[in-house]
């Protein structure tokens, strides 16, 4: 059984071992170039059910036009566990990343980068998995603390884990809750800000999160069928 397979049953407590494991390998540097492509990964699931329906869809940054996705849905039976997220995720994920032709630069994942209590959040776990460049996007905090946030688009707050800076609050809409952001796996905190920042348009998400979603819906519903497509 390969260790992707094995996600699928690890018992939660080796999983945290794991986690700590794997912290080790995180790396968070500058991008070597500015990203001509970037990505974002969703997983939508009926509740109650152990089938998952993941989607990769990748943008033109300078655009922020589809030119290509992938659909594909996988069986798992690792629980929802907070903190754990990645063991329920990663093996459908990865099958949507192994069926894409086309690499995006960045990969935007929605859910944590480093702001996790043990810096393994699921943009982190599968950037070390793929060993690629990854940022994390969520809705919700996980851990760690931030000041207050002007009202504006663009104001931003470093979210602190007693001293250590592990992800941003960001206003990503005028007058809307903030939504969190943290360097995955090889980029940096900069890198995470201004790429989100370029990704996101009149709504709270960026442009990858809300087309991965909607996509990886269209899938569980029936609407979408599994592959590889170049728009």
């Amino acid at each position: 059984m390969n260790r992707l397979e094995h996600y699928k049953t690890i018992d939660p407590a080796e999983a945290k071992r794991l986690q700590k494991e794997l912290r080790q390998q995180i790396v968070l540097e500058p991008l070597a170039e500015p990203p001509k492509y970037i990505a974002g990964a969703d997983i939508s699931f009926n509740r109650n059910s152990d089938v998952m329906h993941a989607a990769i869809v990748i943008l033109e940054l300078s655009t922020l036009q589809p030119v290509a996705l992938s659909l594909i849905s996988d069986e798992t039976t690792f629980p929802y566990i907070p903190g754990l997220l990645a063991f329920r995720e990663i093996p459908v994920l990865l099958k949507a990343w192994s069926q894409l032709r086309l690499k995006p630069d960045v990969l935007i994942l929605d859910g944590h980068g480093i702001a996790h209590p043990r810096r393994m959040g699921i943009a982190t776990h599968f950037g070390i998995e793929i060993d690629h460049p990854t940022i994390g996007c969520a809705k919700n905090i996980l851990t760690g603390t931030h000041s207050d946030i002007g009202v504006e688009k663009g104001d931003k707050a470093n979210i602190l884990d007693g001293n250590d800076k592990i992800g941003i609050a960001l206003r990503s809409r005028t007058n809307v809750n903030p939504i969190y952001v943290s360097p995955g796996h090889m980029c940096s905190f900069g890198d995470t800000y201004e790429i989100v920042m370029q990704s996101l348009t009149k709504y709270k998400l960026p442009k990858t999160t809300r087309l991965a979603h909607q996509w990886a819906n269209k899938l569980r519903k029936g609407e979408a069928e599994e592959g590889y497509i170049e728009v």
